[in-house]
């Protein structure tokens, strides 16, 4: 899932006095009901034929991404440190925890892997709050074959497999922002995008550039749209703008411009899950990883490795897929009914 806006809350549990706060703050029936959603998430994609597969936590590949910020690991000497026979070291090499099993799972399609799914511990820094939590769960798959349409078929059937709400509804990026904002976000100046926000006294960090049009949108979709989606029946939001493809490919989509093959799910206007029809282009990759790092530069962050193994797995031969990450603490919250993350794992960051 894409991280938008960080926000930071001074507390995220009840108040408990020091020698209590070792409870957890989920009840035992809730852990219940949780093991129950796990349960069924196996059983759906066991029923396709998927394999369930588990991928390094601590790595030295990590999803370069803007809004993504890793947790860094100082592993000091490994023992492939020999120091002999010339054979590189790896000591002061940076590894991070992983914010998505994305990279080697890829790297598995790319050795043969046709139907793969992981239930994963993932980690991102400078993320808590209700909604937020810096280690979280991930469900994560990829089926090699699936095109734009049959990732998001896969995806609709899961939403419908844990909330039974009926069918997941799809609402093109453009026709949402047509009918929440009153503007189409792929053809509308940047100027038009920066007013609409103002006219709407809608709040905007003071070091927001008037030129990132990226970032105005984003306060469009959080604030306008994002509260209507999911209110009855999931919702599968898709086709984003071409420059928020992060992983996912460009289609040209004629005289109205390009557009990303990437959708996300929302229940309840929250996102859940993040899908991209797969980049397979390394050199593509490159270019993206190259201009996510001069952004994030101007965002005033650390620039991440853009070399990765990942690379050479598409040189190798990507197969076409499509994959999704889903934030599973959030599903189980909405399912249960319940407002914040906190209610749903047994020790969230503050008692971690």
């Amino acid at each position: 899932m894409k991280a938008r806006r960080n926000l930071m809350w001074p507390t995220l549990l009840p108040s408990a006095s020091a020698g209590d706060d070792f409870r957890p703050t989920a009840t035992l029936e809730m852990l219940r009901f949780r093991a129950e959603l796990l349960r069924r998430t196996r059983d759906f994609f066991d029923r396709r034929g998927f394999l369930e597969v588990e991928t390094p936590v601590l790595s030295a590949d990590t999803v370069v991404d803007r809004h993504l910020d890793p947790f860094e690991v100082e592993v000091g000497r490994s023992p492939l440190d020999t120091g002999k026979g010339g054979q590189a070291t790896h000591a002061g090499r940076p590894y991070y925890l992983q914010t998505s099993p994305e990279f080697a799972m890829k790297r598995l399609l790319a050795a043969g892997a046709e139907a793969i799914y992981q239930i994963a511990r993932a980690f991102r820094r400078d993320e808590l709050g209700p909604l937020h939590n810096p280690e979280f769960t991930m469900v994560e798959w990829y089926r090699a074959g699936d095109d734009y349409d049959a990732g998001m078929t896969l995806l609709g059937e899961l939403a419908e497999t844990l909330f039974g709400r009926g069918p997941a509804e799809r609402i093109s990026y453009r026709e949402a922002f047509e009918q929440f904002v009153g503007l189409d976000p792929h053809t509308a100046r940047t100027d038009q995008i920066v007013a609409a926000v103002r006219d709407r006294r809608i709040d905007a960090p003071e070091s927001l550039s008037p030129a990132d049009r990226d970032s105005w949108l984003d306060l469009l979709l959080i604030d306008l749209v994002q509260p209507q989606l999911g209110r009855t029946r999931p919702v599968i939001l898709y086709d984003y703008p071409a420059m928020q493809s992060a992983l996912a490919r460009v289609r040209d989509d004629g005289p109205r411009g390009k557009v990303s093959e990437r959708f996300e799910l929302y229940v309840d206007g929250i996102e859940l899950a993040n899908g991209y029809h797969e980049l397979t282009d390394a050199e593509e990759l490159v270019r993206r990883n190259v201009q996510t790092n001069l952004q994030r530069q101007l965002d005033g962050k650390r620039p991440l490795p853009s070399e990765s193994r990942l690379l050479a797995a598409m040189n190798a031969g990507l197969p076409q897929s499509t994959g999704v990450a889903m934030g599973f603490d959030r599903v189980v919250m909405l399912a249960a009914g319940a407002k914040t993350l906190a209610e749903v794992m047994p020790f969230p960051f503050d008692r971690a």
